[in-house]
């Protein structure tokens, strides 16, 4: 595939800080293709503060954060925070949210939320907290950005001391728990978040369960500046409610192209193997706001494929396409080949390779609305809104509707293999808000 142009400015910059050893530069022009670049208002949004420089500067980008065990990703985790900067995350207001020794620092400006770009629907996070005394913090479940009243529009998990209406491990204006929970030390929150139920551990001890009977199905996850200084470290997800779309025996609820050239089997190891020219398989649900995990292996080096959704169902990969490709240039993974694994193609690069051939993977994808995120081993790599007027066909602007999943065969090279493929569908937000920005 020829590659396009999916840089801003803003996000090249985001690109080159979240390493500890990455220099600030402009991204690489992109080869001469012969067709246009991904219009600046297809191209990648962020807008969430910048970490500061590393001291410690080199201009490549020779290895991806290994932020999670290879007992979580197999479990379905996802990093939030990349530990160096605030990728992924939107500001409400112009507190001094910033990156300070591995965690997320804020302690002077406006009250408001640093949220994730991304929605989510039911899940378990993980987050370390630490305030000082005085401090008045929370983390936010299911909120708008900009959220008017936590009995309402969200869940205000709150940070404060025991003299507080609403002290540490209570829901503000839902629920008091008693105890005292004040600490100058690293504290541990673990919440489930699922069909209206919020379910607190504390360093490991279950403190609060609570049942709504108005239940918030989905939302951003958000941190407070209210009063005081507070850090935030260690920011992990669980998406639940993921069902398989591959039962590993057969193909079954999925669409063959036999007169296509790609050969999709089954092993008798239960993986999905793709091979050969140009073909595709295309799921017989279609869908339209979800969460989808997969696994990956390619069987060579700099072998292309790609996960396509909300497809025009029975047309050809008319749809977004989620691509695998694990090569980079110049030993450095910021400079991906084609786009990067879990780039989405023609749009927004990767913003590092964090996958490796002949190697399994893990990806992530969350399609919320207009805003598509993607992690690759739990890191994630893109952070992008499209913008573009609305089109039934991706490829010419947004949609929204539901549409199909499609595994792409690419070429002749083609010898990649897929396993525990599951998606989970977002319910519809309650309160439409802006697209993140």
């Amino acid at each position: 595939m020829k590659r396009f142009e999916s840089w801003m400015t803003g996000c090249s910059v985001s690109l080159c800080l979240m390493f500890t050893a990455c220099k600030p530069q402009a991204a690489p022009a992109p080869a001469a293709t012969g067709q246009p670049a991904a219009s600046a208002s297809s191209r990648n949004t962020t807008t969430a503060p910048k970490a500061n420089p590393p001291a410690n500067e080199t201009s490549s980008v020779t290895d991806v954060p290994r932020l999670l065990t290879d007992e979580e990703l197999a479990d379905g985790w996802i990093s939030l925070f990349d530990g160096q900067t605030l990728f992924g995350w939107q500001a409400a207001s112009a507190a001094n949210w910033h990156v300070e020794e591995g965690a997320i620092v804020v302690n002077d400006g406006p009250p408001g939320l640093l949220c994730t770009t991304s929605t989510f629907g039911d899940y378990v996070l993980k987050v370390e907290f630490r305030s000082d005394t005085g401090t008045n913090s929370g983390i936010f479940l299911q909120t708008p950005l900009k959220p008017t009243d936590p009995a309402v529009d969200c869940y205000e998990l709150n940070i404060a001391d025991s003299d507080n209406p609403f002290p540490t491990c209570s829901l503000v204006k839902r629920v008091k728990t008693e105890g005292n929970f004040d600490s100058s030390d690293w504290q541990s929150y673990e919440v489930t978040v699922a069909n209206g139920q919020v379910i607190v551990k504390l360093d490991g001890e279950q403190v609060l369960e609570y049942a709504d009977e108005k239940p918030l199905r989905r939302g951003r996850i958000g941190l407070q500046l209210n009063q005081g200084r507070v850090a935030f470290r260690n920011l992990k997800l669980k998406p639940l409610g993921v069902q398989s779309i591959f039962n590993g025996k057969d193909l079954t609820g999925w669409k063959t192209y036999p007169e296509m050239e790609s050969e999709f089997t089954v092993t008798k190891d239960g993986l999905l193997h793709v091979q050969n020219g140009r073909g595709q398989l295309e799921t017989e649900a279609s869908f339209a706001d979800f969460v989808l995990q997969f696994e990956c292996i390619t069987h060579a080096e700099q072998l292309n494929s790609g996960i396509f959704f909300r497809c025009i169902p029975g047309d050809v990969m008319m749809g977004y396409e989620s691509q695998i490709h694990n090569g980079f240039k110049n030993g450095d993974r910021s400079q991906p080949v084609d786009c990067g694994t879990g780039g989405i193609f023609r749009r927004v690069d990767a913003r590092a390779v964090a996958a490796d051939d002949l190697q399994w993977f893990y990806e992530t994808l969350v399609a919320s609305g207009p805003h598509i995120s993607t992690w690759v081993n739990g890191y994630q790599v893109v952070d992008w809104t499209d913008q573009r007027s609305p089109d039934p066909n991706p490829r010419q602007g947004l949609r929204l509707e539901a549409g199909t999943i499609m595994i792409q065969g690419h070429d002749p090279t083609t010898d990649i293999s897929f396993r525990n493929l599951r998606i989970a569908e977002l319910p519809p937000v309650a309160d439409k808000e802006p697209a993140s920005q």
